[in-house]
């Protein structure tokens, strides 16, 4: 009799838990994706606040401060035109933000039907799209976005198509690998024998358990379109001066890599932060929300 009373408000206290918050507490019990999430946390707010917190225009030049080094004035120093090379960070950081978020919008908008497509009907509409998918795959992402890029014409908007359609075959095999694995099991199968119709099944059963494997996915491509859209500035296809982008501030330090090292090392720099503090982040969260993720 007393196990059975002590049992029942521990049940009760259980089932009063809010769900899903034993993986926000997981979540924050990993070290290395809570620094992570951080530094996201402050890159993306860095980057919607550039406005009210550059301390100056990123455009406007100061003769009278060219290459000046870092200091009270410019706390991250002024590249050859004079211009504020924290201002041109900020600025540079919306530009990444903006197509690391908006690519991987795109890749999900097209991907993620057509691995629903493939995975649940198969046949026909899995060879089509898998055809398709290794057609894509057999050119490196970066090689296939810079092509893209070059045929669209040189442009942030352009640079964000091209990143998008570069990572649309990773999101295709995500989501049809998760509708092969979802499609067999019981809640699925008792959706199918009440009468449940293709867009029921897909939607609200199959789709809705394949969101933590997407979320993962999305924390991946991010950082990959950060480090696409440097490069594609870099080479000219992208931002074009003088909008601040960090790319473009890569490729205008290259004359000045001695005089001026500053100009290279604190643009690199926040690119690394970004891309890394987005991967720890996406580790945490696939330890938490895709356990088979470490066994893969």
């Amino acid at each position: 009799m007393t196990t059975a009373t002590t049992a029942l408000p521990r049940t009760a206290e259980a089932g009063r838990r809010k769900p899903g918050g034993g993986k926000v507490r997981a979540l924050t019990r990993n070290r290395l994706a809570l620094t992570g999430g951080i530094i996201v946390a402050v890159f993306v707010l860095a980057a919607l606040l550039a406005p009210l917190i550059s301390p100056y225009d990123p455009a406007q030049p100061d003769f009278q401060n060219v290459l000046a080094e870092p200091g009270a004035a410019h706390w991250l120093g002024t590249d050859d035109l004079g211009r504020d090379q924290l201002s041109r960070i900020l600025y540079g950081a919306r530009a990444s933000m903006q197509v690391g978020l908006l690519a991987v919008v795109l890749a999900f908008l097209v991907g993620v039907p057509l691995g629903l497509l493939a995975g649940y009907y198969g046949r026909f509409a899995d060879t089509a799209v898998s055809r398709l998918t290794d057609t894509m795959l057999a050119f490196p992402f970066l090689v296939l976005a810079v092509g893209l890029a070059a045929i669209l014409g040189p442009s942030l908007t352009n640079a964000t198509i091209a990143i998008g359609i570069s990572q649309i075959p990773a999101v295709i095999r995500i989501t049809r690998a998760e509708t092969l694995r979802l499609k067999h099991v019981d809640y699925v199968a008792a959706a199918v024998a009440n009468g449940g119709g293709d867009g029921t099944v897909l939607f609200r059963h199959i789709l809705p358990n394949a969101t933590s494997a997407l979320i993962v996915q999305a924390t991946v491509g991010i950082p990959a379109a950060i480090i696409g859209e440097a490069l594609l500035s870099f080479l000219g296809l992208g931002v074009q001066p003088p909008d601040p982008s960090l790319g473009v501030m890569l490729s205008g330090a290259q004359s000045f890599l001695a005089p001026a090292p500053w100009l290279a090392v604190f643009p690199g720099l926040a690119i690394v932060a970004a891309t890394l503090a987005f991967n720890l982040l996406g580790d945490g969260l696939r330890d938490v929300l895709d356990p088979r993720g470490g066994t893969r």
